[in-house]
């Protein structure tokens, strides 16, 4: 439907002035997303505070065929978050729901609104001596509510699991205006279908979160961080399998890197630098979390490392000194997509493969992009203790960016078709917006197809909820 004037002044009126945005120059940053591969336009963005707010918006949505956009800290990378070129799509910031409503350190769970930035909650447990272990690299900006419809990954996977196995219970709205208060506190419920995992992971298709449960846990009493050069990919799985032998559950991090993206890092990145004094062509990043002590991670780190050198797995390593020394080497990891930018064009992967498969996959992934585009700079780094890759490409030295990235979704199916014969799949963790569409059709099952469509159907028959993304 047409947004008019007489529209907007109705979906206005349900938040205030002050909170519906209308002047171009305040709506600019909610249209503007990190890679800036997707735009799009609208007259009005609505920044509710309470989940009535947000009930009424919907329910008049519904009523007058109004397509809302939910927006978190407009952090995704697949164009989730983005309306199209109509202008009659209204954004809907979830910002202003913005309360920890409250920390059980007993039961070991937060009840946090959707518009809590992640870095927020972060902190809000640590001083409640607990620990909320989601961590990405946009977490200053990024929202629970947006983790939670994307079931963000990020470093900490390999421990303790995707924003959906940290998630207990939802509060979510409906497009009807009905609000479904499912903040379950209890880890064992067996009554029925379990409605939340319905909406995480649905990219504002099915409804909006408003707020969470998320589980705590409690604060590690040491750390460990470790910087290791190795040969090859080979070298870094049996590493891998040394250090979750050792370490068991205490192994909270496990990052490979190619020595492309430290030189980028190193580059472009302010303060960073590379530890070690050879370079190696590949890289692990090694954390530890001890429920004991600082001396039983320290212990754990140099038990790992020792074998490993004896092994003949690590060719250098270093252990970090101080918490100074462990946030440089992380901040060296999640500087490495950035610090691409600066090199000009860069087509992404975000992929998942069997563990035991990526070596594998790195070598024949890299084989076909190159006979592609010969030239290309892979730099394929990420979350390897749980099977996931930022397999991104620089442009060649020296191409023209326009014409590289133009080359996007040959590229893109040359690494996907890789992915899916090695029974991967082809969004780990950023979800599938915009972006993968087409990709998603081709690579589910019809039946699945067919599911996830009735299901939307059934949530949303008037097809207001993010239309135009994941199906």
């Amino acid at each position: 439907m047409s947004l008019t004037l007489e529209l907007i002044e109705r979906f206005t009126a349900i938040v205030g002035e002050k909170y519906a945005l209308r002047d171009k120059q305040d709506i600019e940053p909610y249209l503007v997303e990190p890679r800036d591969k997707f735009g799009g336009k609208t007259s009005l963005v609505l920044r509710p505070a309470q989940v009535g707010e947000v009930s009424a918006i919907l329910k008049l949505a519904t009523e007058t065929g109004t397509a809302i956009i939910p927006q978190g800290g407009n952090t995704g990378l697949v164009g989730g978050q983005v309306p199209d070129e109509s202008g009659d799509q209204i954004i809907l910031s979830l910002s202003r729901l913005n309360a920890i409503r409250s920390i059980d350190t007993s039961g070991n769970l937060a009840i946090v609104e959707a518009g809590v930035v992640l870095q927020k909650l972060q902190e809000a447990a640590e001083q409640a001596g607990r620990l909320f272990p989601l961590s990405l690299g946009s977490e200053g900006s990024c929202q629970i509510g947006g983790n939670l419809s994307s079931n963000a990954g990020g470093t900490a996977v390999l421990a303790y699991g995707n924003t959906r196995e940290l998630c207990l219970g939802v509060e979510v709205v409906l497009p009807t205006g009905e609000i479904l208060n499912d903040l379950r506190t209890v880890k064992k419920d067996n009554t029925g279908y379990d409605l939340k995992d319905l909406f995480v992971g649905a990219e504002g298709t099915l409804g909006v979160i408003t707020a969470a449960v998320m589980k705590l846990f409690p604060l590690p009493r040491g750390k460990g961080v470790a910087y290791a050069g190795l040969a090859s990919p080979e070298d870094a799985l049996k590493l891998l399998s040394l250090a979750q032998t050792h370490a068991g559950s205490s192994l909270t991090g496990f990052e490979l890197m190619p020595r492309i993206g430290v030189e980028f890092s190193v580059a472009h990145t302010d303060g960073v630098r590379d530890p070690l004094q050879q370079p190696h062509n590949w890289y692990v990043l090694i954390d530890i979390s001890s429920s004991r002590s600082a001396e039983d991670a320290r212990e754990t780190i140099e038990a790992i490392l020792t074998e490993a050198f004896e092994a003949g797995l690590v060719e250098d390593a270093t252990i970090a000194e101080s918490t100074a020394q462990e946030k440089s080497f992380w901040h060296m990891r999640e500087a490495m997509s950035e610090a691409q930018k600066p090199e000009g064009g860069s087509i992404k992967h975000d992929i998942s493969i069997p563990v035991a498969r990526i070596p594998d996959f790195i070598a024949e992934a890299d084989a076909a992009v190159l006979h592609v585009i010969p030239g290309a700079r892979i730099v394929s780094f990420g979350h390897m203790g749980d099977g996931n890759l930022h397999y991104n490409i620089s442009q060649p030295v020296g191409a023209d960016k326009q014409a590289f990235l133009d080359r996007w979704v040959e590229v893109n199916k040359s690494v996907h078709d890789i992915v899916r014969a090695y029974e991967g799949s082809i969004s780990a963790e950023h979800g599938i917006g915009q972006l993968k569409r087409k990709e998603l059709s081709e690579t589910k099952s019809p039946v699945a197809l067919d599911l996830m469509r009735r299901i939307k159907k059934s949530f949303d028959p008037a097809g207001i909820m993010n239309p135009g993304k994941v199906i």
